[in-house]
Protein backbone atom coordinates (compact mmCIF):
# COMPACT_ATOMS: atom_id res chain seq x y z
CA UNK A 1 0.00 0.00 0.00
CA UNK A 2 2.60 2.63 -1.29
CA UNK A 3 0.99 5.33 -1.39
CA UNK A 4 -1.82 5.20 1.74
CA UNK A 5 -0.73 7.64 4.62
CA UNK A 6 -2.78 5.90 7.14
CA UNK A 7 -2.63 8.92 9.64
CA UNK A 8 -4.97 10.14 6.69
CA UNK A 9 -7.00 7.43 6.74
CA UNK A 10 -7.49 7.18 10.68
CA UNK A 11 -8.64 11.17 10.21
CA UNK A 12 -11.22 10.28 7.84
CA UNK A 13 -12.07 6.91 9.11
CA UNK A 14 -13.42 8.63 11.90
CA UNK A 15 -16.28 10.18 10.34
CA UNK A 16 -17.10 7.11 7.63
CA UNK A 17 -20.77 7.04 8.92
CA UNK A 18 -21.61 10.01 7.99
CA UNK A 19 -20.81 10.37 3.94
CA UNK A 20 -24.54 11.00 3.11
CA UNK A 21 -24.92 13.83 5.56
CA UNK A 22 -25.06 17.03 3.19
CA UNK A 23 -24.59 18.93 6.34
CA UNK A 24 -21.73 16.74 7.63
CA UNK A 25 -18.14 16.49 7.53
CA UNK A 26 -18.72 16.25 4.06
CA UNK A 27 -20.52 19.11 3.29
CA UNK A 28 -18.00 21.00 0.64
CA UNK A 29 -17.91 17.59 -1.47
CA UNK A 30 -21.84 17.82 -1.43
CA UNK A 31 -21.80 21.46 -2.06
CA UNK A 32 -19.39 21.02 -5.07
CA UNK A 33 -20.41 17.19 -6.06
CA UNK A 34 -23.06 18.94 -9.22
CA UNK A 35 -20.22 21.04 -10.68
CA UNK A 36 -17.38 18.59 -10.84
CA UNK A 37 -19.86 15.86 -11.59
CA UNK A 38 -20.74 18.29 -14.95
CA UNK A 39 -17.11 18.92 -15.76
CA UNK A 40 -15.67 15.42 -15.61
CA UNK A 41 -19.35 13.66 -17.33
CA UNK A 42 -18.48 16.80 -20.28
CA UNK A 43 -14.35 15.66 -20.06
CA UNK A 44 -15.33 12.11 -20.76
CA UNK A 45 -17.75 12.19 -23.18
CA UNK A 46 -15.87 14.62 -24.99
CA UNK A 47 -12.57 12.00 -24.85
CA UNK A 48 -14.91 8.84 -25.78
CA UNK A 49 -17.01 11.24 -28.03
CA UNK A 50 -20.26 10.46 -26.15
CA UNK A 51 -23.54 12.65 -26.04
CA UNK A 52 -23.55 14.71 -22.96
CA UNK A 53 -27.42 14.82 -22.91
CA UNK A 54 -27.89 10.98 -23.01
CA UNK A 55 -28.64 9.95 -19.66
CA UNK A 56 -26.62 6.56 -20.27
CA UNK A 57 -23.90 8.65 -21.77
CA UNK A 58 -20.85 6.33 -20.13
CA UNK A 59 -22.92 2.94 -20.60
CA UNK A 60 -20.30 0.36 -21.40
CA UNK A 61 -17.11 2.58 -19.70
CA UNK A 62 -15.34 0.73 -17.51
CA UNK A 63 -15.03 3.78 -14.84
CA UNK A 64 -12.45 3.20 -11.65
CA UNK A 65 -12.67 5.87 -8.94
CA UNK A 66 -9.76 5.86 -6.26
CA UNK A 67 -10.36 7.25 -2.81
CA UNK A 68 -14.28 7.08 -3.46
CA UNK A 69 -15.22 7.78 0.25
CA UNK A 70 -18.67 7.03 0.65
CA UNK A 71 -19.38 6.73 -3.06
CA UNK A 72 -21.05 10.31 -3.80
CA UNK A 73 -19.57 10.09 -7.21
CA UNK A 74 -19.72 6.38 -7.77
CA UNK A 75 -23.55 6.50 -7.44
CA UNK A 76 -24.00 8.83 -10.16
CA UNK A 77 -21.44 7.57 -12.71
CA UNK A 78 -23.69 3.98 -12.63
CA UNK A 79 -26.71 6.50 -12.94
CA UNK A 80 -25.05 7.54 -16.58
CA UNK A 81 -24.42 3.75 -17.46
CA UNK A 82 -21.09 3.24 -16.57
CA UNK A 83 -19.76 -0.04 -14.86
CA UNK A 84 -17.98 1.90 -11.79
CA UNK A 85 -16.15 0.48 -9.12
CA UNK A 86 -15.14 2.63 -6.29
CA UNK A 87 -11.69 1.61 -4.48
CA UNK A 88 -10.69 2.84 -1.02
CA UNK A 89 -8.60 2.26 2.04
CA UNK A 90 -10.77 3.34 4.22
CA UNK A 91 -12.82 0.38 5.11
CA UNK A 92 -15.92 2.02 6.90
CA UNK A 93 -16.22 4.04 4.10
CA UNK A 94 -16.72 1.18 2.18
CA UNK A 95 -19.89 -0.29 3.80
CA UNK A 96 -21.74 3.09 4.25
CA UNK A 97 -21.18 3.33 0.42
CA UNK A 98 -21.79 -0.41 -0.05
CA UNK A 99 -25.11 0.17 2.21
CA UNK A 100 -25.97 3.23 0.53
CA UNK A 101 -25.62 2.20 -3.02
CA UNK A 102 -28.14 -0.72 -2.29
CA UNK A 103 -30.54 1.42 -0.91
CA UNK A 104 -30.85 3.61 -3.94
CA UNK A 105 -30.98 -0.32 -6.17
CA UNK A 106 -27.87 0.45 -7.72
CA UNK A 107 -24.51 -1.32 -9.18
CA UNK A 108 -21.21 0.04 -8.26
CA UNK A 109 -18.34 -2.57 -7.44
CA UNK A 110 -16.36 -1.58 -3.47
CA UNK A 111 -12.95 -2.10 -2.85
CA UNK A 112 -11.69 -1.80 0.46
CA UNK A 113 -7.84 -1.48 0.01
CA UNK A 114 -5.00 0.56 -1.92
CA UNK A 115 -5.23 1.57 -5.71
CA UNK A 116 -1.57 -0.48 -5.83
CA UNK A 117 -3.90 -3.34 -5.53
CA UNK A 118 -6.18 -3.32 -8.61
CA UNK A 119 -5.17 -4.85 -11.84
CA UNK A 120 -6.78 -2.67 -14.24
CA UNK A 121 -7.20 -0.96 -17.07
CA UNK A 122 -9.94 0.91 -17.08
CA UNK A 123 -11.30 3.73 -19.66
CA UNK A 124 -11.65 6.01 -16.87
CA UNK A 125 -9.68 6.48 -13.52
CA UNK A 126 -10.61 9.25 -11.43
CA UNK A 127 -8.70 10.31 -8.56
CA UNK A 128 -11.03 13.22 -7.10
CA UNK A 129 -9.84 15.24 -3.90
CA UNK A 130 -7.39 12.34 -2.95
CA UNK A 131 -3.64 12.70 -4.05
CA UNK A 132 -3.25 15.49 -1.29
CA UNK A 133 -3.73 12.70 1.13
CA UNK A 134 -1.34 10.20 -0.39
CA UNK A 135 1.75 9.29 1.36
CA UNK A 136 3.93 9.50 -2.07
CA UNK A 137 2.85 11.81 -5.20
CA UNK A 138 4.64 10.51 -7.93
CA UNK A 139 4.18 6.68 -6.88
CA UNK A 140 0.48 7.39 -6.71
CA UNK A 141 0.19 9.16 -10.20
CA UNK A 142 2.68 5.97 -11.79
CA UNK A 143 -0.29 4.29 -10.31
CA UNK A 144 -3.50 6.08 -11.79
CA UNK A 145 -1.59 5.73 -15.20
CA UNK A 146 -0.77 2.19 -15.03
CA UNK A 147 -4.58 1.63 -14.48
CA UNK A 148 -5.87 3.42 -17.21
CA UNK A 149 -5.91 1.96 -20.67
CA UNK A 150 -4.11 3.10 -24.00
CA UNK A 151 -5.96 5.69 -25.33
CA UNK A 152 -7.95 6.08 -21.53
CA UNK A 153 -8.52 8.79 -19.24
CA UNK A 154 -7.01 10.15 -15.92
CA UNK A 155 -8.70 13.03 -14.49
CA UNK A 156 -7.40 14.24 -10.96
CA UNK A 157 -8.84 17.30 -8.61
CA UNK A 158 -7.41 18.44 -6.04
CA UNK A 159 -5.88 21.80 -4.29
CA UNK A 160 -3.03 24.01 -5.52
CA UNK A 161 -0.52 24.92 -2.75
CA UNK A 162 -0.65 28.63 -2.48
CA UNK A 163 -1.68 31.48 -0.24
CA UNK A 164 -5.17 32.02 -1.67
CA UNK A 165 -5.41 28.05 -1.09
CA UNK A 166 -4.00 28.00 2.34
CA UNK A 167 -6.41 31.11 3.03
CA UNK A 168 -9.34 29.50 1.41
CA UNK A 169 -8.77 25.69 1.59
CA UNK A 170 -7.51 25.62 5.22
CA UNK A 171 -8.14 29.17 7.49
CA UNK A 172 -11.65 29.47 5.92
CA UNK A 173 -12.63 25.98 5.39
CA UNK A 174 -11.82 24.87 8.41
CA UNK A 175 -11.40 27.50 11.13
CA UNK A 176 -13.87 30.55 9.82
CA UNK A 177 -16.51 28.61 8.08
CA UNK A 178 -15.89 25.39 9.90
CA UNK A 179 -17.52 23.41 6.62
CA UNK A 180 -14.13 20.14 7.20
CA UNK A 181 -13.12 19.10 10.69
CA UNK A 182 -9.70 21.05 11.53
CA UNK A 183 -6.74 19.16 10.44
CA UNK A 184 -7.90 17.50 7.62
CA UNK A 185 -6.06 19.12 5.26
CA UNK A 186 -2.68 19.80 5.33
CA UNK A 187 -0.72 22.95 2.86
CA UNK A 188 2.15 21.59 2.75
CA UNK A 189 0.52 18.62 0.86
CA UNK A 190 -0.93 20.49 -1.80
CA UNK A 191 -0.18 19.67 -5.37
CA UNK A 192 0.67 22.56 -7.80
CA UNK A 193 -0.18 21.80 -11.17
CA UNK A 194 3.64 22.39 -12.20
CA UNK A 195 4.35 19.31 -10.13
CA UNK A 196 1.53 17.08 -10.98
CA UNK A 197 1.53 17.79 -14.45
CA UNK A 198 5.73 16.99 -14.39
CA UNK A 199 4.50 13.13 -12.75
CA UNK A 200 2.27 12.95 -15.25
CA UNK A 201 4.65 13.34 -17.91
CA UNK A 202 7.57 11.08 -16.57
CA UNK A 203 5.05 8.43 -16.76
CA UNK A 204 4.15 8.79 -20.48
CA UNK A 205 0.90 10.21 -20.31
CA UNK A 206 0.29 13.41 -21.46
CA UNK A 207 -1.67 16.32 -19.89
CA UNK A 208 -5.12 17.06 -22.43
CA UNK A 209 -6.68 19.87 -20.04
CA UNK A 210 -6.83 22.10 -16.29
CA UNK A 211 -9.48 23.60 -15.01
CA UNK A 212 -10.25 25.45 -11.68
CA UNK A 213 -13.04 25.44 -9.36
CA UNK A 214 -13.97 28.57 -7.53
CA UNK A 215 -16.22 29.26 -4.79
CA UNK A 216 -18.54 32.67 -4.48
CA UNK A 217 -18.83 33.30 -0.91
CA UNK A 218 -21.74 35.69 -2.12
CA UNK A 219 -24.24 32.98 -3.58
CA UNK A 220 -22.80 30.36 -1.45
CA UNK A 221 -21.97 28.22 -4.77
CA UNK A 222 -18.82 26.27 -6.98
CA UNK A 223 -18.56 27.10 -10.40
CA UNK A 224 -15.92 26.47 -13.46
CA UNK A 225 -13.46 28.79 -14.26
CA UNK A 226 -11.11 27.89 -17.21
CA UNK A 227 -8.17 29.61 -16.04
CA UNK A 228 -7.97 30.73 -12.11
CA UNK A 229 -6.60 27.69 -10.80
CA UNK A 230 -5.36 29.40 -7.35
CA UNK A 231 -7.05 27.30 -5.14
CA UNK A 232 -8.83 24.54 -6.64
CA UNK A 233 -8.61 22.52 -9.84
CA UNK A 234 -8.82 19.20 -12.22
CA UNK A 235 -6.45 17.74 -14.59
CA UNK A 236 -7.59 15.62 -17.32
CA UNK A 237 -4.82 13.21 -18.87
CA UNK A 238 -4.53 11.39 -21.76
CA UNK A 239 -2.48 7.90 -21.73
Amino acid sequence: MHSVDQNEIQNFSKDSSHWWDENGPFKPLHKLNPVRLKHIKAQICTAFERDEQDLKALKGLKILDIGCGGGLICEPMARLGADITGVDADANAIEVAKAHTDEMGLTVTYKNGAAEDLKGPYDVVLALEVIEHVSDVDSFVQTCIRLCKPGGIIIFSTLNRTAKSFALGIVAAEYILRWVPQGTHNWKKFVKPSELSRAVRKNSAKVQDITGLMYNPVTDEFSIHKTDIDVNYFMTCIK
